[in-house]
């Protein structure tokens, strides 16, 4: 069932992945803190514009079904 070369296998991808998880560059804590703001103010936007759209054209529905 176990093949050897599957043993070696796994340790030498764990290393490769601890080896780039080190790469890996993180955001400080105010690059982060502006990204999230611009992410929930941009969220906000587009859901008013996509709010107003839907009543623009319910209410254009309902014009044209009560002709």
């Amino acid at each position: 069932m176990g093949d050897s070369a599957e043993k070696t296998a796994k340790p030498k991808f764990i290393d490769g992945l601890k080896a780039e998880f080190k790469k890996i560059s993180w955001p400080d804590r105010q690059s982060t803190f502006k990204q999230s703001v611009a992410v929930v103010a941009i969220s906000v936007v587009l859901g008013l514009i996509i709010a107003v759209l839907d009543y623009i054209i319910q209410y254009g529905v309902n014009i044209l079904t009560t002709i």
